[in-house]
């Protein structure tokens, strides 16, 4: 069994996670709408991501909608104690299975309830404010309104930290001013680089970063550069790709998802992935082309 304590611990506010984790969005059905195909296979994922030694899910009660969450309860609960969960508000979900903006205090407020009732918690680990100024990435916006809200329902004891995705470093400094921001969750792989920067500032105020899609989401990462790596490490490409995302700053927190027991032993397995430094450089220039 891989050790993935062998890709190391970052923080997550006081609680320290293993920087392997587990995304459970593919749990839910297809376009993460309505139930999964194999409610004893989802199950089945989360119980051996748990049994793997992974002390960091990633969730929220719009996947599904409520589906994925209920699935983490009917698997893990009662949760170890050193498990995290960290979930997102801000968004939900349209009956055409679309994407929309939940920003208003009475949203947020019940979307918090959701995950509370639909996790089986008293209080939540992590939450993230999920912008949605556009859908497709960050865009700039005040995120004061919909933050305060989140902070009021901290300091109520329904929330312990808060953080931040599909943000812009002006959204993570504006956050900050008003409660103090864990972590940020923003799209990131070997191909879509564009939050270099904000990565290493995070880096250095000790705040953790969580790429999602970080092996390309729904369109999987292709490279020449990336296969020939992977070919001459004897690993696969997806492998390569987090064993990448590990090495390019300590404060980056995986979350690879998938709704297959042998991708997620897969996934794990870059924990035991060392990357020369000749790969780092034909890897750092697949994002640079």
């Amino acid at each position: 069994m891989t050790d993935i304590a062998k890709a190391g611990t970052f923080s997550l506010g006081d609680r320290t996670v293993k920087r392997l984790g587990y995304g459970a969005m593919q749990l839910a059905g297809p376009g993460v709408y309505g139930p999964p195909k194999d409610r004893d296979a989802a199950i089945a994922v989360l119980r051996e991501a748990v049994a793997q030694g992974v002390n960091h899910i990633d969730t929220s009660d719009f996947y599904g909608p409520h589906v994925t969450n209920q699935l983490i309860r009917e698997a893990l609960h009662p949760y170890p104690d050193d498990l995290t969960i960290v979930t997102k508000v801000g968004a939900k979900r349209g009956a055409d299975a679309s994407w929309n903006p939940a920003f208003s205090a009475e949203e947020l407020t019940q979307a918090v309830h959701d995950n509370l009732r639909n996790l089986g918690v008293d209080a939540l680990d992590v939450v993230n404010l999920r912008l949605m100024f556009d859908v497709h990435g960050p865009a700039e916006g005040s995120i004061e309104a919909p933050l305060t809200v989140l902070a009021e329902l901290q300091r109520r004891g329904l929330i312990r930290r808060i953080g931040l995705s599909n943000a812009t470093r002006a959204q993570v400094a504006e956050g900050r001013r008003i409660t103090e921001i864990v972590c940020v969750q923003n799209q990131y792989n070997l191909a879509h680089r564009a939050d270099d920067a904000l990565i290493d500032e995070l880096a250095a105020a000790g705040t953790a970063y969580v790429p999602f899609f970080p092996l390309g989401g729904f369109s999987p990462l292709q490279s020449t550069a990336l296969s020939e790596v992977a070919a001459g490490l004897g690993a696969t490409s997806m492998q390569v790709a987090l064993a990448w995302l590990l090495r390019r700053s300590p404060n980056i927190l995986l979350i690879p998802g998938t709704s297959s027991l042998g991708h997620l032993r897969e996934n794990l397995a870059a924990a035991d992935l060392t990357l020369p430094d000749d790969a780092m450089v034909a890897l750092d220039g697949i994002g640079a082309a």
